[in-house]
């Protein structure tokens, strides 16, 4: 499992469609699984669930992203999990990280 967490500023939809377009286009075989969109009073938040193929795993890993934010105040948290082949313990999480890295690279430049 990899994790990456941010306090960022700026515009939701646009930092969401950023980071969407980030994770699709990171990868020949990324796609978007599931998605949950919602709002609390003044607070929106995303749910994404993503997944791809990790030919150095040889393997299917997923990834989960919630953006949360009220005006221009926002959270990001990312979670990979899946590429281990180990049955008891992760040998490699070298394709979750790589995935994790395809939205890092956006989130670094924001």
């Amino acid at each position: 499992m990899a994790k990456l967490e941010r306090t960022l500023t700026g515009d939701f939809d646009d930092i969401l469609w950023r980071l969407d377009q980030a994770v699709l286009n990171g990868s020949m075989s990324a796609t978007l699984e599931d998605r949950s969109d919602f709002s609390i009073g003044p607070v929106q938040v995303s749910v994404r669930m993503y997944e791809r193929y990790s030919a150095m795993g040889g393997n299917r890993v997923a990834m989960c992203l919630t953006l949360a934010g009220e005006g221009n105040r926002l959270h990001l948290t990312a979670i990979t999990a899946g590429g281990s082949q180990a049955m008891f313990f992760k040998m490699n999480t070298w394709g979750e990280e790589a995935f994790l890295d395809t939205l890092a690279e956006v989130v670094n430049d924001l």
